[in-house]
């Protein structure tokens, strides 16, 4: 690594969004973003002097047009982007209202029960994060 002073990581943030469904359980909001033809968790870059867990607020907002309450940390996502690592910062948020608009970015969102998500999600990195958070919400 260079002894340069800027970060050689890409940090980024995100989150497991999720809400309560009638009868019980929960669905997980997932993200088609056509750039990539992938279905993921919201996420992105954090802002310069950004801390990461508004980054992940305003990430979910901007891609999902969700408000959400933060939770549980979840564990980070690390892999190569262009030959530099990227990390990711994931958290458990809870939907608290909004509603979806399509955008430069994410044009389609999905609700889907925790084994529809798992089976739909592109990234097998993306299944760590869906475990941990079926992990959180069954010990709280």
């Amino acid at each position: 690594m260079s002894g340069g002073s800027r970060d050689p990581v890409i940090r980024a943030a995100g989150c497991v969004l999720w809400r309560r469904v009638p009868g019980g359980g929960v669905e997980v909001c997932l993200v088609h973003r056509p750039r990539y033809d992938d279905w993921s968790f919201p996420k992105g870059k954090l802002k310069r002097g950004e801390d990461p867990r508004a980054a992940a607020v305003r990430e979910v907002l901007e891609e999902t047009g969700h408000h959400c309450a933060l939770g549980e940390p979840l564990p980070a996502s690390r892999y190569p982007v262009d030959g530099r690592p990227k990390e990711v910062a994931y958290w458990a948020a809870e939907a608290t209202g909004g509603s979806f608009t399509a955008n430069d970015e994410v044009d389609r969102v999905l609700w889907l029960a925790p084994a529809a998500a798992r089976a739909r999600l592109t990234q097998p990195r993306d299944v760590r994060q869906l475990t941990a958070f079926l992990d959180v919400l069954s010990t709280s």
